[in-house]
């Protein structure tokens, strides 16, 4: 009996990596930025499947780019530094004394963290912060907020070198500024977006703790146009931390991404499910002059 169980499995993989031939045909050469970020960063079994994924897509032809958050990280250094957090409107204040916490930790702990994890299963990865090379070049998003940075300029010339030696990036969002000795905190999904538009990436994941966009029904959304995304904000039906998310779709695809993927990090494989299957996952926002899904 154990035989015959394992002999179906193995027919099972085999139809599965049969059925997604047509997608990985589809992706090949294609750059793929994706924003890692959530609960899936302090698990070490999580951690270990994403990069396995990412190894996977870059085995098969797939150009991808990681770039990664670190809030609760963060958050914990500060607290045992005793340096006291302030929010204008649900935002972090980023003080001196913090955006050097911030540097320190994104580009130090998490970044090595991920590289580690890419190359623990096989694969050749390099980290990065948007201060690499100008990658990233910021002004200041909002005064009250201190060093929080809008990206203004994008050098990725950097990253298609990576491509071209086969290297996968992994990019902390910590930005020079546009004045000498400036450090910007970048939102990961906005430095994720700005890096995305800049590549003409085919696809930004966006990787998060919810399904997706969901309906007013409370059920997720499989593809969305922006002028819905626009529509259901209106409405309220995209409300909270669904916005800046939506929004950074919106921003991206104006600057020639081909489609944006909202998508549950914690699934199992999640960047695959999208890519190599015809289901999907999560919520894909795209012109309705494209065709859909892995197409």
């Amino acid at each position: 009996m154990r035989k015959q169980n394992m002999n179906h499995d193995w027919i099972a993989t085999a139809r599965t990596l049969s059925e997604a031939l047509p997608y990985l045909q589809r992706y090949t050469g294609a750059i793929v930025v994706v924003k890692f970020g959530g609960n899936a960063m302090g698990d070490a079994d999580a951690m270990a499947e994403f990069a396995r994924d990412i190894v996977l897509m870059r085995q098969v032809g797939v150009n991808p780019v990681v770039v990664h958050g670190g809030g609760p990280m963060i958050n914990d250094l500060l607290k045992r530094l005793n340096i006291e957090s302030r929010f204008v409107r649900g935002k972090r204040v980023t003080d001196q004394a913090t955006v050097e916490v911030v540097e320190m930790v994104l580009t130090g702990l998490v970044n090595k963290r991920i590289v580690q994890a890419i190359m623990d299963q096989g694969g050749r990865a390099v980290g990065l912060s948007g201060k690499d090379d100008d990658l990233i070049v910021c002004e200041a998003d909002d005064p009250e907020l201190g060093f929080v940075g809008k990206p203004v300029e994008m050098n990725v010339q950097v990253l298609r070198d990576l491509f071209d030696a086969g290297i996968i990036p992994v990019v902390a969002p910590v930005a020079t500024g546009t004045n000498e000795n400036e450090t910007f905190n970048v939102n990961g999904d906005t430095a994720a977006g700005a890096l995305a538009g800049a590549l003409k990436a085919d696809r930004l994941l966006l990787l998060t703790d919810v399904k997706g966009v969901k309906n007013a029904g409370g059920e997720v959304v499989t593809e969305l146009t922006p002028d819905e995304v626009r529509r259901m904000t209106e409405e309220g039906t995209i409300a909270g931390g669904m916005i800046p998310k939506t929004e950074t779709a919106l921003k991206a695809i104006e600057e020639g991404v081909r489609g944006v993927v909202i998508i549950d990090g914690r699934v199992s494989n999640a960047c695959l499910l999208e890519l190599f299957t015809e289901h999907g996952s999560g919520s894909l926002i795209r012109k309705p002059d494209l065709p859909p899904r892995a197409s």
